[in-house]
């Protein structure tokens, strides 16, 4: 395949059906400016392509001839379980659109891993209470990298992997990773992505770094897209930015598109409108 679709539609056509396959995608942005609901929607869209063609189309249309919709779709959490991020999807889109996508896509909850060696009570991520012989294998369960390692190397090939959300990794207690280990993850993982060959999106909050960190996560991205508020008179409007991406970026500035606007509908995230330069 040339490019693999991120399911807004007029994202895709503008830069040419999708994303590049092998692609790390950082989706970075200010809380509720929309990127959280760009990973929802690419995720529901990707799984709806192959679960409900029919409604694929009446919410999405025709995939570019360039373009070719992922086998599977997968969705890694660090700290909530599907139906939690069910609900979560079901309030940014259409419950119709959600129920028929989240079907194609498979859920993998890494909370156990994730909230092992917290304070947290393990009666509150975990399915049953340890038995003694649970207890006694504690130090022999993996770490959550490892556990999110596995899960990549087993799925991510030729699909769309949604990791929500790297930030959970800054200053977490799994197993002393520190914050110069998050950008090397990265790094990492784009370069075995490129021999993959699908395309994974990660979460991050902007917020919750400084420019110096966010900066090295930029880096260590194939591309980043950077999810704004912008304020005019009493009204608020969500914003994107393509900041970088390799084999996209050219294209958007090919047709002098310097930000789009956004808005959240029943089909999920999506472009309204883009500004030019004048």
């Amino acid at each position: 395949m040339d490019r693999i679709p991120f399911g807004i539609r007029r994202l895709d056509t503008t830069i040419g059906g999708g994303a590049p396959p092998g692609s790390v995608v950082l989706l970075s942005g200010e809380a509720g400016a929309g990127a959280r609901e760009f990973m929802y929607t690419a995720a529901i869209m990707n799984g709806l392509a192959k679960g409900d063609p029919e409604l694929f189309d009446l919410y999405y249309g025709g995939i570019d001839d360039r373009a070719s919709a992922p086998e599977e779709v997968h969705y890694i959490s660090f700290t909530s379980e599907k139906r939690q991020v069910n609900r979560e999807m079901t309030l940014a889109m259409d419950e119709e659109v959600v129920e028929a996508g989240i079907d194609n896509m498979s859920f993998h909850d890494l909370s156990p891993e994730y909230f092992r060696l917290s304070p947290v009570p393990r009666e509150w991520y975990a399915d049953k209470t340890a038995s003694i012989s649970d207890l006694g294998q504690t130090q022999d369960r993996k770490t959550v990298t490892e556990a999110l390692g596995d899960r990549l190397t087993s799925h991510a090939a030729g699909n769309v992997v949604v990791i929500d959300s790297i930030a959970d990794l800054i200053g977490s207690r799994t197993d002393s990773l520190p914050w110069s280990d998050i950008p090397v993850l990265l790094k990492g993982l784009s370069r075995a992505a490129y021999e993959w060959g699908g395309l994974i999106l990660v979460h991050i909050n902007q917020e919750t770094l400084g420019a110096e960190k966010h900066g090295q996560l930029v880096d260590a991205a194939d591309g980043t897209l950077l999810f704004e508020w912008e304020s005019g008179g009493s009204a608020r409007a969500r914003t994107m930015v393509v900041k970088q991406f390799r084999g996209v970026l050219s294209r958007i500035e090919d047709e002098n598109i310097v930000r789009f606007e956004t808005e959240i509908g029943d089909a999920g995230f999506d472009i309204s409108d883009v500004r030019k330069i004048r």
